[in-house]
């Protein structure tokens, strides 16, 4: 801890020091005559100044006040307790505003606590310099302020439950984290609250009192503070860190302000003016130095002293008012200034010759590149064309011709337009991949984020297939479904674009062990019961029918109101009208592929029943749907699941986070639902539109049980109505049958795994 108080000390001791060097190097002078142009280390220039003299500043918000009580006099802003660092007229203010603290003793109380305020209108908070920090394992702090009249307030949550947990220069939420700060922040107020991220109430430091007693928020230049494990105890005797502020003339615009030249505060000669948000700047123009404020303020530079400010051969360099030229030595031709072409001894037929032939070649070359560059263009759109009618993009033009068109209706991309979108495909910008394609985060120029889906090359001999597909799937206007908004068809293998959806997919939260706390059942029950509504929608509404073929947790995205959306309808089958079945090639994924399509290749509706019943014995077990981690007997989560309810042994294989929410009877009746479901026979499992109408059923009937004491007669039969009790009546004999062999399938059949979205 002592080491980092050391270490933290002489940091701000090295800055001070070179602020004082750099400003005891000019050689121009600061402040007015008479007035003082220094506290301590600290110049003043003005606009700034002190009270000794009338005129010394320029206004009251320039005011700076040197306290000579300490062993060095400080210079502070006005009358208030904010110490200045440095002044630049630049147009930055470095300042020392306290950190907010709050201390605990070992029973949660208060030892010490303070908040930060500061008031400093017509200077606003430097956005790119500084940073909202908050340092604690117990903690979340706030910022507050002003921006053009309106309230502003922002904050972060810092936690951890050990001491271990802590690295170094990490601020990303454990121990410490920071937020940036808007443009335009001129009045700033910082407090800090304790809680605990789990209990999710507050805990004052009690349950991590022993590595972490005070919780510590502060508005500072990024560059000043750097986290460590000890920052948690060594900030306790810091009181105050550096923040940058910008400052400017009040006065409107340049043009405004020089209209009144007695209160326009651009003196100097070889000064210009440059406005900002809060008013303008006085500069001096370029060639001279100085401070713009005061009359004759700019000097020259002379840049013949600075090799670093001429390109001039040495020797060679005259200097001149606002600038410099170079001159050439006797016997050389050239006008020698600093932009001409340097000096040459003489200009003989030979160099005449070699400068021609030189030049000559030059612009050869350059006709060529432009050549070139044409020919490649042309080459480029060539293939886009070529690519556009391979992948049915006449057909699919003349399809949205002949239908009227709407918001709804699927758009025809460019591939610059998605290429700019993703930053060329970039890896960062992959947001998943699997079977059907890769997946990439795009943000259109509308400002529209949209996740781009680039897929496996389009079959030549199935494109009308693809695009009557493109079609059907632009116009499904269901809430929970991931609306495809076009396609871009200029590239090899097509681009899909769809709505982004921002909060993963329900196998993260499912089997994410942090995610899974927050996924209660009443949740889980909701995303059940809106994935049936989509599927019951696509195989009983929408026209012609659509058949999934790929239902899985990963495919059932979630929005932050954990609203699901279903997706990836890469391997989806549109159902003639005049057929109920469709003979096709196995494709989906291992785990939730229906045991019936396996052996038939026949797809039906009803693979989609199986695949949903997988999904919900993940929603009440937690459990992967095949994991090659688990006993051979439990590797196939359909399998395991039916055996246990065989063995009567549901409570045993249900989540953990879900056991204890009290709703036994809830659980068991989804675990029937999911029995019907897994079927090996089709004919035997219940409709998609039967399934949602029975989950729904049972969403409704837990939201109002808190209103009746006993249940009515009604609700005290078995929640399964209707046709799906016969469903469970028929199928409740010889419950042996509904086991599925997947692991002598598996021997034999090499499915393809799909996934992404």
């Amino acid at each position: 801890m002592r080491l980092h108080m050391l270490l933290l000390q002489a940091h701000f001791f090295l800055a001070m020091l070179l602020i004082f060097v750099t400003k005891s190097q000019t050689n121009f002078p600061t402040a007015k005559p008479n007035c003082t142009d220094r506290c301590g280390d600290v110049s003043i220039p003005f606009p700034f100044g002190t009270r000794e003299r009338e005129g010394c500043y320029f206004s009251e918000r320039f005011l700076v006040t040197c306290n000579d009580t300490f062993d060095h006099p400080k210079p502070f802003w006005r009358d208030t307790n904010l110490e200045i660092a440095n002044i630049s007229l630049e147009g930055q203010l470095t300042m020392f505003p306290f950190i907010a603290k709050a201390c605990y003793d070992r029973n949660g109380k208060i030892e010490q606590s303070n908040n930060a305020y500061i008031f400093f209108k017509g200077f606003t908070v430097n956005n790119t310099a500084n940073k909202f920090t908050v340092v604690g394992c117990d903690t979340y702090a706030f910022v507050s302020g002003r921006i053009n009249n309106s309230d502003y307030e922002t904050g972060c949550t810092s936690t951890c439950a050990r001491e271990d947990d802590l690295e170094d220069r990490s601020c990303s939420g454990v121990g410490c984290c920071q937020v940036s700060i808007p443009k335009g922040v001129w009045k700033a107020k910082w407090w800090v609250k304790s809680f605990s991220n789990f209990t999710r109430s507050y805990d004052n430091h009690t349950t991590i009192w022993d590595f972490d007693k005070c919780s510590y928020a502060f508005l500072a230049e990024e560059s000043a503070f750097t986290f460590s494990p000890n920052s948690l105890s060594s900030l306790k005797n810091v009181e105050k860190l550096p923040m940058v502020v910008d400052w400017a003339i009040d006065g409107g615009t340049c043009e405004k302000s020089q209209k009144n030249m007695s209160s326009y505060a651009c003196k100097s000669t070889y000064s210009s003016c440059n406005g900002t948000d809060n008013g303008y700047r006085c500069y001096c123009s370029e060639g001279y130095e100085g401070n713009p404020y005061l009359i004759r303020g700019c000097k020259d530079i002379d840049e013949c002293k600075n090799p670093s400010l001429n390109n001039c051969e040495k020797d060679r360099c005259v200097n001149t008012e606002g600038s410099f030229k170079c001159v050439c030595p006797k016997g050389y031709n050239g006008d020698g200034e600093k932009h001409g072409r340097g000096c040459i001894r003489g200009q003989s037929v030979a160099f005449k010759l070699v400068a021609g032939i030189s030049l000559g070649i030059t612009i050869l070359v350059l006709v060529v590149c432009w050549l070139l560059s044409i020919l490649n263009r042309r080459k480029l759109n060539t293939m886009k064309q070529k690519f556009f009618l391979q992948n049915g993009g006449l057909l699919l033009q003349e399809k949205l011709s002949q239908r009227q068109q709407s918001p709804v209706m699927a758009k025809i991309f460019t591939s610059a337009e998605l290429k700019k979108a993703t930053n060329d495909f970039h890896d960062s910008r992959i947001v998943g991949q699997g079977g059907y394609g890769t997946v990439y985060k795009g943000l259109l120029a509308d400002n529209r984020l949209v996740a781009i889906k680039k897929s496996k090359e389009v079959d030549p001999h199935q494109v009308e297939q693809f695009i009557n597909e493109v079609i059907v799937l632009s116009q499904i206007n269901h809430k929970n479904v991931v609306k495809l908004l076009g396609c871009c068809l200029e590239t090899q293998a097509p681009l899909l674009v769809y709505e982004f959806i921002e909060n993963g997919s329900l196998f993260e939260h499912i089997h994410n062990k942090t995610k899974a706390r927050s996924l209660s059942w009443d949740i889980r029950l909701r995303v059940a019961a809106e994935t049936a509504g989509v599927l019951g929608y696509l195989h009983s509404v929408a026209s012609p029918p659509i058949i999934h073929r790929d239902i899985k947790s990963t495919n059932i995205l979630l929005n932050t109101s954990f609203t699901a959306k279903v997706s990836d309808f890469g391997a989806s089958r549109l159902v003639p009208l005049d057929q109920t079945q469709l003979s096709t090639m196995v494709q989906g994924t291992f785990g939730y592929l229906d045991p019936e399509y396996m052996q038939t290749n026949q797809l039906t509706p009803k693979s989609d029943v199986y695949s949903f019943g997988v999904v919900l014995v993940e929603l009440l077990t937690g459990k992967k749907a095949l994991s090659y981690d688990r006993p051979v007997e439990e590797r196939s989560l359909a399998n395991y699941f039916l055996s246990a309810l065989e063995r009567s042994c549901l409570f045993q294989v249900l989540d953990d986070n879900i056991k204890c929410e009290g709703k036994s009877e809830e659980l068991t009746s989804v675990a029937m639902l999911a029995k019907l479901c897994l079927h090996v026979k089709g004919e035997d499992r219940p409709s998609m539109k039967e399934v949602a109408k029975e989950l729904e059923g049972l969403r409704l009937a837990g939201k109002h049980s808190w209103t009746q004491t006993e249940p009515n007669e009604e609700e005290s039969e078995s929640l399964l109505s209707g046709k799906m009790k016969a469903f469970a009546i028929a199928n409740s004999v010889g419950s042996s049958s509904t086991t599925i062999g997947y692991e002598s399938i598996g021997d034999h059949i090499v499915l393809p795994m799909g996934g992404g979205r």
